[in-house]
């Protein structure tokens, strides 16, 4: 059967008409901040104590938008008679967002979680050179970082916590037993 002519159109005027009759439901963005998803993507965070210098991030970055640049420091012995030690004292950690991709393998390579994902969206710049960060901002963002989801209470417990706990209490039970008496009668 041929269609009626004209069908298509009364179909698209009747839901023009449906979501014209609708409420809105546009939020206002600069009054109302909009609820982000839990694991959204804004910048990057730096929690600088963690980091080493060990530039893993900056190589395996594919954009080679991370600029580190330390010193070598020596740290005198521990102990007497020890010897001195060296270790890289970070100088400068920035990010171009402008060359940024938000890819995450940065935050993926870190071994030593010093960068994390961050839900701040408004670091918009009017000049393009300055979307480059530098440490201080990195560090401000990290405390707008959400705490980790809680774990699966249905999950099973990790092979070291169950070792370390079985440990324990094998530890308590020993001590809670009496001595026994060895000897004769007294």
């Amino acid at each position: 059967m041929p269609p009626i002519p004209g069908s298509g159109l009364a179909k698209g005027l009747a839901v023009t008409l449906r979501t014209m009759t609708k409420k809105t439901v546009t939020q206002q963005y600069p009054d109302a901040q909009p609820e982000l998803p839990p694991r959204s993507r804004g910048v990057i965070g730096l929690f600088e104590e963690n980091c080493t210098v060990c530039m893993l991030c900056a190589r395996e970055c594919p954009d080679w938008c991370i600029y580190i640049d330390s010193h070598k420091e020596t740290v005198p012995a521990a102990a007497p008679g020890g010897r001195e030690r060296s270790r890289n004292v970070l100088d400068r950690f920035a990010i171009d967002f402008a060359l940024c991709m938000y890819c995450g393998i940065c935050i993926e390579v870190c071994p030593f979680d010093a960068l994390f994902w961050s839900p701040e969206f408004e670091y918009a710049e009017t000049d393009i050179r300055e979307l480059t960060h530098e440490r201080d901002k990195l560090r401000e963002w990290m405390w707008t970082v959400p705490a980790p989801p809680a774990l699966d209470p249905g999950a099973e417990e990790p092979k070291e916590i169950a070792a370390a706990r079985k440990a324990a209490e094998k530890l308590a039970a020993a001590q809670a037993e009496p001595p026994a008496d060895e000897g004769g009668p007294a």
